[in-house]
């Protein structure tokens, strides 16, 4: 019997689906690298969480796997290139929290053009200070989307309603340059296609929806800022080191970034007994009234728990059947 091991706390569809199709699973969330090597001895595939490193050596240890499946969209702790080369599928599933982080950026973008963090603190803080948070309205903004895959996508269909006009670059792409009708929702300007030298010439907003790979990490640095024509807003819910905290930090103060929105940062363990060691780059932005920050929420809804693992076992099941 083809046996799934998943080593993630997902949603109990996943496990549902999976022995429906009459595989063989067992759950156990809590292996470290060592165990998870164990424990993966002769199943054909492996449903494995962000923070346990599927590289080579753990790869060539266990050699009856034929599927790697993540719930979610990153594979960034997966060799994905050394996996297909030994015939192993690497599946994901970015269809089912799409919608969700389509919502948040939206959510983000809102919340630092109109100034929602700085004046809610301040009210609750007694200050009742209008002038000081008048907001810009989105419609007379240009949009420029970094990575137009599920995400950047789902962001391009929700602002459709707000009239603004949506540029997108996307190295990776084969359409050509100009509008994509395809995904435009009624009532909008359709998103445009454009060079990365066009983006940075027209866009009052900067969002990043790309997956971290060594051609992505620190995406928005000094050499990028510099290349914007003009200050911008910046939003990040793709991946923390897509971002360069202290480059990003020097504009915010500089003026060069209007303000940044942020689901992820490049340092994410924040609990309480380690704020201490947050490095200095990530504090200014924590000590900023021009930024908004979540703790990686942006695709985390009640929707997407389930979606994510549902997409998943469909995935696995047509590889495996």
């Amino acid at each position: 019997m083809t046996r799934i091991l998943i080593s993630d706390r997902t949603h109990p569809v996943l496990e549902e689906r999976l022995r429906q199709a009459g595989f063989d699973v067992s759950v156990e969330p809590d292996h470290d690298y060592r165990s998870l090597t164990d424990a993966a001895q002769g199943c054909d595939a492996l449903v494995v969480r962000s923070k346990v490193n599927i590289d080579r050596a753990f790869i060539d240890a266990v050699p009856s796997l034929r599927c790697i499946g993540r719930v979610g969209a990153g594979m960034e702790t997966i060799d994905t290139v050394y996996a297909e080369s030994r015939g192993i599928r690497c599946l994901n599933s970015p269809e089912g929290n799409r919608d969700a982080v389509g919502e948040h950026t939206v959510g983000l973008l809102l919340a630092l053009l109109n100034n929602i963090a700085r004046a809610d603190a301040q009210v609750r803080q007694g200050h009742w200070l209008r002038e000081a948070n008048r907001g810009l309205e989105l419609g007379n903004l240009t949009v420029g989307i970094i990575g137009f895959g599920n995400m950047g996508q789902a962001f391009a269909r929700r602002l459709g309603g707000f009239g603004c006009r949506v540029i997108y670059y996307d190295k990776y792409l084969t359409s050509p340059i100009g509008p994509i009708s395809p995904i435009s929702p009624i009532g909008s300007l359709s998103p445009i296609r454009v060079s990365l030298e066009h983006l940075q010439a027209e866009a009052d907003v900067v969002s990043f929806h790309v997956p971290l790979t060594d051609e992505t990490r620190h995406y928005l640095s000094p050499a990028f800022i510099d290349a914007m024509a003009k200050p911008f807003f910046l939003l990040n819910t793709s991946r923390g080191a897509v971002v360069d905290t202290e480059a990003l930090a020097d504009a915010l103060e500089g003026g060069r970034i209007r303000g940044a929105a942020l689901d992820v940062l490049e340092y994410e363990n924040m609990q309480s007994d380690s704020l201490g060691q947050v490095p200095p780059s990530v504090r200014r932005l924590m000590q900023s009234d021009r930024t908004v920050l979540t703790p990686h929420v942006a695709g985390w809804t009640v929707e997407s728990k389930y979606k994510l693992a549902a997409v998943l076992a469909d995935k696995i099941i047509a590889t495996l059947k």
